[in-house]
């Protein structure tokens, strides 16, 4: 499935250029190689059609290119309550809440082909059919696919940590991608996010808590909230807690106030 779009003169949040030279910029992933099993590219064969966004690329080939657009009354046959997942690794929380919210649409954003393959079948045994993945950058897809208002919620579950202080500047959850995300997002619209690693808890809830726009929601005071009770305990969970470690919740939502959404 492939969708509409027009070419513009900026480049994706992944790939920027100045004159000749051409540089990263901070992405929401680390590509890494592709070795898929036979199961998995079985799945891939059978079930692509069914799951699969592609999207136009710009310099990389998990960039979005600006200009594009999703059209989600195509991808979805409807329009309904949209939710992304940034990320969504094997799937194990898009099979599991899609399936029990038949009523609502999802989009993961994923690059580790084997994970999208292993999410393809997960989804299929679920029955979940409101759900699609798309193989980008996610910081550029919910720039140049979405736009002003079109999420209900975003979910950001055990982002890598990154934690050498050098490498700070490589987290997903950033500044800039906050601002981004409270325009995607609807007036009272969710951002929920977890970790497992204590000094990221703390780095997202003051990132998120600097932003205008978002507001904490039904945190205690040290800014957390309670785990959520739909979220399925993924490996990523499971070997956080053997290892010792506090697993973190966070919820924000747009806030509906005068601050507004960024354009």
């Amino acid at each position: 499935m492939t969708v509409q779009y027009r070419r513009g003169n900026d480049h994706s949040a992944g790939a920027h250029r100045g004159d000749d030279r051409f540089r990263r910029g901070v992405v929401s992933f680390v590509r890494r190689s592709p070795r898929m099993n036979t199961s998995q590219e079985h799945a891939m064969t059978r079930l692509g059609s069914r799951y699969l966004v592609e999207v136009p690329h710009d310099t990389t080939s998990t960039s979005v290119a600006p200009g594009s657009d999703l059209d989600l009354q195509q991808i979805f046959g409807r329009r309904a309550p949209l939710t992304v997942e940034i990320g969504s690794g094997s799937g194990d929380v898009l099979a599991t809440v899609a399936a029990a919210h038949p009523e609502r649409d999802f989009i993961g954003f994923e690059v580790y082909l084997p994970s999208v393959a292993s999410s393809l079948t997960r989804l299929d045994r679920a029955g979940a059919r409101n759900v699609r993945i798309i193989v980008a950058d996610a910081a550029a897809g919910l720039e140049h696919l979405l736009g002003p208002g079109d999420l209900d919620e975003l979910w950001t579950f055990f982002a890598d940590p990154w934690h050498k202080k050098r490498h700070h500047k490589r987290r997903i959850v950033n500044p800039d991608l906050a601002r981004l995300v409270a325009s995607r997002l609807r007036p009272g619209g969710l951002w929920r996010l977890a970790t497992d690693w204590q000094d990221y808890a703390d780095w997202m809830r003051d990132v998120l808590g600097a932003e205008p726009a978002l507001e904490p929601v039904g945190s205690g005071p040290d800014g957390y909230c309670p785990r959520w009770a739909e979220r399925p305990v993924t490996r990523y969970e499971r070997k956080g807690v053997a290892a010792g470690r506090t697993v973190r919740d966070l919820l924000y939502a747009r806030a509906q106030g005068p601050d507004g959404p960024h354009g």
